[in-house]
């Protein structure tokens, strides 16, 4: 099956499950280009049964995953990484017509996904165990790692193609099976053309799974990863709210959770900082993917001494940056998901306006593209300032400081804990503050966005938990215990 054939084209795809396409019967639903609504494909609108079946596929083939050498997994993984970039520009394409990505952005999870795959394929080479001494004559004790079995993943729209790959990809290299669930919002970028991708590479059926489902219809497979004893761990990207949904049947049913969050993200701009590497690095944190990626900055502070002209400078990189169809080459800026996504951002702009904001650019909409906005002024208790709450989509609040002691507590006053940002020319002073963030990501002259396939990414608070890189190892696998005698044992009785 081709899934996405190219723009102004449509397709019917179906579940993948142990390794085959299903067959095209059954209900479907349509998946539609967020800029302009046409038609990108009828996908299968599946339910308890098709999760059934591919978590039963998964289980089939998890005994020889798990023991398959190290080479071999790792020639898989680095033929998909081969495929991913021989793909570059259908998959450019697929992400700009279902998600609304710009080329920009799509090229961005390209790279980070190959690259991701070729880390991964060492992974198997590394040294997951101990040898412990014992206060037992006689006795060796070991600690290996073993993988969980099946994991149940859900993936997102947003960012749809790498953290789909994340989602799957790290416990796959650990030695699970997985079956995904993606989002109905983009269910060709965000799992079904990974399919496409790993059946060419030659993976074993079974190994990875996809069962798709209509708007609101995620209930009846989510009951059955949660009611089925195989799957060992549900590994999730999205909401918080969601996410606590979720959690409660994870503990209702013990089983293990990874969690990829929202955030809010702060940036510190320091008296000291490079004008113009912080003007850059704050649009591209803000405003990549129209501000719907879990890592944009949402709010940005800056010393007094450089607020003017930090927002000067700011405010013309931003408004030139062209917006409109996201096959355009050119465009930075594209559609927003939903028409709700669109109405989210305008009331709380106008929230934030009502209340005394000053609107520096943007704030205004062609359809679902939103022009990227920036506030300045901006009361605390308004709704985009609180920290309480993700504004996902283009909108970036600047706040000046004249206390840093002050900015820091205030840029930490937030249930969220997933990245920040300090822009400074004194790097001692830089990582002094980071360490002061009770976030899991601090970066230090880079934008909130910075990420690389071998860092282990992820949040604590109410961003999740669990984290990428070989260090997903603590996540997807379990420690064993063996003991060795060589000694008759002393018992007392």
């Amino acid at each position: 099956m081709t899934i996405f054939t190219g723009a102004g084209s449509s397709t019917t795809t179906t579940h993948f499950i142990d390794g085959r396409w299903t067959d095209a019967t059954g209900p479907t639903f349509p998946v539609r280009n967020p800029l302009d609504d046409s038609l990108v494909a009828e996908a299968a609108a599946g339910g308890a049964a098709e999760a059934s079946a591919a978590v039963a596929a998964a289980r089939a083939a998890f005994p020889a995953w798990a023991e398959l050498a190290p080479g071999a997994r790792q020639r898989l993984f680095l033929s998909a990484a081969d495929i991913v970039e021989r793909r570059t520009e259908q998959l450019v394409e697929l992400m700009a017509v279902e998600g609304g990505a710009s080329r920009a952005f799509s090229t961005f999870q390209i790279r980070l996904s190959a690259a991701m795959l070729r880390q991964a394929a060492g992974w198997g080479y590394l040294p997951y165990g101990d040898v412990l001494r014992s206060d037992i004559p006689g006795r060796t004790a070991m600690v290996t790692r073993k993988p969980l079995g099946v994991v149940a993943g859900f993936t997102p729209w947003n960012g749809a193609f790498y953290l789909a790959w994340r989602t799957f990809l790290l416990p796959m290299a650990f030695g699970n099976t997985t079956v995904i669930k993606p989002s109905e919002e983009a269910p060709l970028s965000a799992g079904l053309i990974h399919a496409e991708i790993l059946a060419e590479a030659g993976f074993p059926a079974g190994t990875f799974n996809v069962v798709t489902h209509a708007p609101g219809e995620a209930a009846a497979i989510a009951d059955v990863f949660f009611d089925s004893p195989e799957v060992r761990c549900i590994n999730f990207t999205g909401s918080d709210t969601t996410a606590r949904i979720l959690g409660e049947r994870a503990g209702r049913s013990l089983k293990r959770m990874v969690l990829e969050l929202g955030g809010f993200n702060p940036v510190l701009v320091l008296d000291d900082a490079d004008l113009e590497e912080a003007v850059k690095a704050v649009t591209f944190g803000a405003f990549l993917h129209q501000g719907q990626v879990c890592m944009n900055s949402r709010k940005v502070y800056v010393a007094s001494a450089l607020h003017d002209e930090f927002v000067s400078r700011l405010a013309e990189r931003v408004s030139a940056l062209k917006a409109g169809d996201p096959t355009d080459p050119e465009v930075i800026i594209g559609p927003l998901i939903t028409d709700r996504a669109v109405q989210q951002i305008d009331e709380r702009v106008r929230d934030a306006l009502d209340r005394g904001a000053t609107l520096v650019t943007g704030g205004t909409a062609e359809g679902r593209v939103y022009r990227p906005t920036i506030l300045t002024d901006v009361p605390a208790d308004a709704i985009c300032a609180t920290g309480q709450d993700e504004t996902f989509g283009p909108l970036l609040v600047v706040q000046r400081f004249d206390d840093l002691e002050a900015a820091v507590a205030e840029a930490q006053a937030t249930p969220y804990g997933l990245s920040a940002a300090i822009m400074t020319r004194d790097r001692a002073r830089g990582l002094d503050l980071a360490q002061r963030f009770d976030s899991g990501i601090v970066h230090v002259n880079a934008p909130t966005m910075a990420s690389e396939a071998a860092l282990p990414v992820g949040g604590v608070k109410d961003s999740g938990w669990g984290r990428s890189g070989h260090y997903a190892v603590e996540d997807f696998t379990e420690l064993r215990l063996t003991t060795v005698s060589s000694e008759p044992g002393r018992y007392p009785f």
